[in-house]
């Protein structure tokens, strides 16, 4: 990424990533809860990315989320939802109202660095190549590969069920959820649950 990123890191705990990402060249602003992140948001809306903690006094990082992305000037800007809870169910909410990944305390900076060189990059090339950005995506994703049974997985796992979960409501062996889901990766041209559920919202194959 060109130029220094702007983060609004939002936390009641922050200074470890406060005193961590300013080196590595992150610009940082801090924001103790939501409500004091959306007032400074009312004020600059020019920020590179939000990183937001979930559990916080006044208001979670679930409804701050959603005021931003309720919000005309703040709607675009990427989100690292930042939780000790992880749970699919929970994760699965947050990509629904709008979060662009999300990681779980207790994590190594080094992770957290990259999901956010990450989502910088990718909110950068959606910016300046949307045009070309969405033919690439559906000529190289093979959405309607998928088989109903996998589209059914797909839609058990968007609600957060366990692989367990599944075998029960499909009445299958775990061994073979476990096959559809790497069937459904590779046909996705993803690795894990997490990225084949945000590709599969954002490409309306599951609501």
């Amino acid at each position: 990424m060109d130029g220094i990123a702007s983060i609004l890191i939002v936390d009641d705990n922050p200074k470890f990533l406060q005193d961590a990402l300013p080196m590595y060249g992150y610009e940082v602003t801090v924001a103790l809860d939501g409500l004091e992140a959306l007032k400074i948001l009312s004020e600059n809306s020019s920020f590179d990315l939000i990183l937001l903690d979930v559990m916080m006094p006044n208001m979670d990082g679930w409804d701050t989320l959603k005021a931003i992305r309720k919000n005309k000037k703040t709607e675009r800007i990427p989100v690292i939802m930042i939780t000790a809870v992880s749970e699919d169910q929970k994760v699965v909410t947050g990509l629904k109202i709008g979060a662009d990944d999300y990681i779980v305390k207790p994590f190594v900076l080094p992770n957290l660095l990259a999901r956010i060189e990450a989502v910088l990059r990718r909110a950068r090339w959606q910016n300046e190549e949307q045009p070309k950005a969405a033919v690439s995506l559906n000529k190289n994703v093979n959405i309607d590969a998928l088989t109903p049974k996998e589209k059914e997985v797909l839609a058990l796992v968007s609600q957060g069920a366990s692989n367990q979960e599944i075998a029960d409501k499909l009445c299958v062996r775990d061994v073979t959820v476990k096959t559809h889901l790497n069937s459904i990766f590779k046909k996705l041209k993803v690795t894990n649950r997490t990225q084949a559920v945000l590709l599969a919202i954002q490409m309306n194959l599951i609501n």
